[in-house]
């Protein structure tokens, strides 16, 4: 059964008030790094840069491996909610060389606050990727023997076309004018990134968390384009829990005077706002254990003899606001608004009945990954989509990592990853 095609027209809903009409083309056409070709003919005019898409946000990581796509400069890309953006720039980094036969390639689909850089790219370049240890020469995504692919989603804040950006129409960043996008937008601006790269079909897609929500909407949404899933830490659909922490994260934001409407470029912005969503944030993401080895109930030495306080007291409470402090200095408070959203809007049986029905579409082995100890989206939602698929004959698989660290086990616990995922790759090859 197909999915449901969205409504074409314009709305005037607060997300994507601003229509923004086509702009004209202003970066020179080139084949992108990696071996790959220029998209082949019969797919849509695409253009690849060295810049990203014209953006207010001033905290753009500079990496000189990113490169960068730019689709529908001349149809608009219709979003699942109606509305258009005209033009969509997606940021992405490769790893590896793509094999003649073009048989060799992976994509990595990275978490909220992830971006392309998944892994560094060699000597030359210094700053470690989220999925280091699992990325690279010899590592379980081997780039000696894989063509890896990270790109940062639609809606993100490192390159991509997201609230940042400056709309070509009223010269002004999008802010809270910027249409809501979901996971199957990123997933279909991903296939336009796949056309352009030359690949018909990946030999796996990987990710945990939204990564993870990426990977199965690749499988049931491009059946036809995926040899393997590989989805880690991720539900089929998000769940009521979940939902809320992301709402308390959102109005933290919303509610900071300096969030402005979302229209704060040029100014700080709601640091505050943003930072408290992010504590609440690194809270889901762990575990009463984890928490419990790191902190127990230590307070902060120069606090020890004066324990009678509000003011900041143990070592948790500091660690929270270390990790809030950081994500501003590299993350876009609207951008965590809206990707946020989609997370809750996410659910892989839209539009198709049932999840069942969903996952019959599936044409491809999976492997499903779980953490032990994930209270964001716990086991026994991982649990549903193997069943599932169980349920339909499907070729799938379960390892579920004995992890203290929660929710982040996926981005801490790399040994005890490495093997499943080491098996079902070669099962794979």
């Amino acid at each position: 059964m197909s999915r449901r095609a969205p409504a074409l027209e314009q709305t005037e809903s607060a997300g994507g008030r601003d229509a923004c009409a086509p702009a004209p083309p202003t970066n020179t056409a080139g084949p992108p790094p990696g071996g790959a070709a220029p998209a082949p003919s019969g797919v849509s005019p695409v253009i690849g840069t060295t810049a990203p898409a014209p953006s207010a946000f001033d905290k753009i990581t500079p990496r000189r491996y990113v490169r960068y796509f730019t689709f529908a400069q001349d149809e608009p890309f219709v979003l699942e909610s109606g509305e258009a953006l005209q033009p969509v720039t997606i940021a992405y980094e490769t790893y590896g060389r793509l094999s003649p036969a073009r048989d060799n390639a992976i994509l990595i689909a990275h978490a909220l606050t992830g971006d392309s850089h998944c892994a560094r790219h060699g000597p030359d370049d210094p700053e470690e990727g989220w999925w280091e240890p699992l990325v690279g020469p010899g590592r379980v995504f081997d780039t000696d023997k894989y063509f890896i692919v990270c790109s940062n989603v639609i809606g993100g804040c490192q390159g991509s076309t997201g609230p940042a950006t400056v709309c070509p129409v009223s010269g002004r960043p999008y802010g809270s004018r910027f249409p809501v996008v979901t996971i199957g937008d990123m997933v279909r601006a991903q296939a336009r990134l796949t056309d352009y790269l030359g690949i018909d079909r990946w030999l796996a897609v990987a990710g945990g968390s939204m990564g993870g929500m990426q990977v199965l909407e690749w499988g049931v949404r491009f059946p036809h384009r995926v040899r393997g899933l590989i989805p880690i830490a991720a539900p089929a659909r998000s769940y009521p829990q979940a939902i809320a922490y992301n709402e308390v994260g959102r109005q933290a934001i919303m509610a900071d005077p300096a969030w402005q409407g979302g229209d704060y470029y040029g100014g700080p912005g709601p640091v505050r706002g943003l930072a408290t969503a992010r504590m609440l944030g690194m809270i889901t993401y762990q575990s009463d254990a984890s928490m419990l080895r790191k902190f127990g109930r230590d307070i902060i030495p120069s606090r020890a003899d004066r324990p009678y306080t509000l003011a900041k007291l143990f070592e948790v409470e500091s660690y929270l606001e270390y990790q809030g402090k950081k994500l501003v200095d590299r993350f876009d408070a609207n951008s965590y608004l809206y990707l946020t959203r989609a997370l809750d809007l996410f659910d892989v049986a839209r539009g198709y009945g049932s999840l069942a029905e969903a996952l019959q579409r599936i044409q491809c082995p999976v492997l499903v990954v779980g953490v032990s100890s994930d209270i964001l989206y716990p086991v026994y939602q991982q649990h549903e989509i193997v069943s599932t698929l169980r349920s339909l004959g499907k070729p799938v698989q379960y390892a579920e990592i004995d992890s203290p660290h929660g929710h982040d086990g996926f981005l801490i616990d790399f040994h005890m990853m490495e093997p499943p995922l080491a098996r079902f790759l070669a099962s794979l090859s």
